[in-house]
């Protein structure tokens, strides 16, 4: 039988990367649980083990399962009836398979009935799940909602809710509305406290992914007479309460398995989770920092079936008497679109690595107080989550959309027709770089990780790191992009310009990014024995430097009062 996690020996080598022995030490605080569950881990190779098998269940219900009904799931879709949305009949298959294999709530601890697995594999659960629907990721993924109810719940409500997310009830997080996008400060929907401590929630929130959900992290402005930020707080809602409906799901163009609903509150019950007013100052920042790798894992599993359904077809398709792989304007975007996947990967990978060990730390100083030793470490973890969650949300999506565009390219005709997969991909695709935050909003994350030098530092340790022989003249070339990057990004800092800056901001993130990313694919190829990723990052190498130095010499040659030039564009 097909498996998409055994079929991607990649993902095993992201799987065993050096750092994943000091996250699930962190993780299993020295396996003391062995003794208490059945189902965990001895020590770091029976954790691994679990890992392994866990995914491999995974790739076969993704396989198996869910990959075969996505067309079914696009055509028919979820409707709404009575302010309750149905599921389409196949995604209830969906569900039902991923609740009876217990890959609800993985990330959550063991006492709450979770596999307490770290971030990583279950990041790669959400891409191997993205390969095979990108719609249902939206559902299966949005349990990442109950990392943020664990963190900043009471004991009271983690007792209550999180069992439940785990035994597979679904959740979402209800933020924005008509006249609120990404500006969450604009949100409006009011929260009254009662006499006895409960609170009421009252309004319209717009575009909520799996709106009808039955557990809802909610938005709202506790605080009477504010207009900004500091006067939003978050709530929990349970649809077992009533007094939430759906007014109607958005017809969209794609992931129309996830239906996207309009909700009206009228007079709901709900409770405070945390403090009053941090709402969207701490709350909602940590939310939608999961959301984002969440969405980066998903722009990566479209960028894998993307690249599948282009090679399969470009293998069968024959033209003027041969495959059309063998065209070499063919076999070049192949290969450009299996390095900006690979290079995704990498980044992903890396990031989750980075938000596991800061996660750990986090959950460890609940129990006790952190070494100054710890405290260092989980500042320095802290800070590279930080500057690579925007970055891998930003370029993954953006390569996701590149890759589903040159899969419709490859199959040409036939492409455009709904005969198939790759046109419902690349309807998929769209919204990875708007959603979550657009990838605009993504530099705007970003750009303060290249003023004050965080991702050259990360470069810097790449460097140091060592390079198997045959991918030295490809590291030597990123040694001289690095040079480039510096002077760009010093030119910027001396203008000293707010508006300057922001101008070149994505010019300058983004070669960032493809350095990083460069990198990272030349070390892993150097790291495991793998023949893929070595053509991946000499081909993505290649990528970079041609899109450093058309940013270089951008920047080089741009004066601050050439800036009104695109102010009436």
């Amino acid at each position: 039988m097909a498996n998409f996690y055994t079929d991607n020996p990649d993902l095993r080598n992201h799987l065993s990367h050096p750092l994943m022995k000091k996250i699930v030490s962190l993780k299993e605080r020295n396996f003391e649980e062995a003794d208490k569950y059945d189902y965990a881990p001895q020590d770091f190779e029976d954790a691994m083990d679990n890992y392994d098998k866990v995914l491999e269940v995974v790739g076969d219900i993704c396989a198996n399962i869910i990959a075969p009904n996505a067309e079914s799931v696009d055509h028919q879709g979820p409707k709404v009836e009575k302010g309750r949305v149905t599921y389409a009949d196949a995604t209830q298959e969906n569900l039902k398979a991923c609740r009876e294999a217990g890959l609800m709530g993985m990330a959550m601890p063991r006492r709450f009935g979770g596999l307490n697995f770290p971030i990583t594999p279950y990041i790669m659960a959400a891409d191997i799940v993205s390969r095979a629907d990108t719609g249902f990721e939206n559902l299966w993924g949005l349990q990442d909602c109950a990392e943020t109810l664990y963190e900043f719940g009471n004991d009271d409500q983690r007792a209550r809710y999180i069992p439940r997310v785990c035994e597979g009830e679904t959740m979402s997080m209800d933020l924005t509305e008509p006249d609120a996008g990404s500006d969450l400060q604009s949100v409006m929907l009011k929260a009254t406290e009662e006499p006895d401590g409960t609170w009421r929630l009252n309004g319209v929130k717009r575009f909520i992914t799996n709106g009808d959900s039955d557990i809802h992290l909610v938005l709202a402005r506790s605080e009477e007479g504010t207009k900004d930020g500091r006067g939003l707080s978050m709530f929990i809602y349970d649809k077992r309460n009533g007094g939430v409906d759906v007014r109607r799901i958005e017809n969209k163009m794609g992931i129309k398995g996830s239906p996207t609903c309009e909700l009206t509150y009228k007079n709901a019950k709900a409770e405070l989770c945390g403090s009053r007013r941090l709402g969207l100052i701490k709350y909602v920042m940590a939310l939608m920092n999961g959301a984002r790798l969440g969405i980066a894992a998903q722009s990566v599993g479209v960028s894998e079936i993307a690249y599948r359904e282009a090679l399969a077809y470009a293998r069968d398709r024959k033209q003027f008497g041969k495959a059309i792989i063998e065209f070499p304007a063919v076999y070049e975007m192949l290969s450009v679109m299996k390095a900006k996947l690979d290079a995704s990967r990498a980044l992903l990978y890396e990031c989750a690595r980075y938000v596991d060990v800061y996660k750990a730390y986090e959950d460890i100083a609940r129990e006790r107080s952190l070494s100054g030793e710890e405290r260092a470490d989980m500042k320095k973890y802290t800070r590279l989550a930080d500057a690579c969650t925007p970055l891998v949300k930003g370029m993954a999506s953006e390569y996701c959309n590149q890759n589903a565009y040159d899969c419709i390219q490859i199959h040409g005709g036939s492409g455009f027709m709904k005969d198939y997969a790759c046109e419902r991909v690349y309807r998929d695709a769209r919204i990875t770089s708007i959603y979550e935050g657009t990838t605009q909003l993504q530099v705007v994350a970003a750009i303060r990780h290249v003023t004050t030098g965080t991702y050259k530092n990360l470069m810097d340790s790449y460097a140091e790191m060592p390079v198997k022989d045959s991918l030295k003249e490809a590291a030597e070339t990123l040694k001289t992009l690095m040079e480039k990057y510096v002077a760009a990004v010093d030119k910027v800092n001396e203008i000293n310009d707010p508006t300057f800056t922001d101008f070149m901001a994505r010019r300058l993130v983004e070669m960032a990014g493809n350095i990083i990313m460069a990198w990272l694919l030349i070390t892993d190829a150097s790291r495991y024995s793998s023949e893929s990723m070595e053509k991946s990052a000499k081909v993505y190498t290649k990528i970079a430097q041609a899109e450093v130095e058309k940013h270089s010499d951008f920047i080089a040659n741009f004066t601050p009062e050439e800036v009104a030039l695109y102010k009436e564009a």
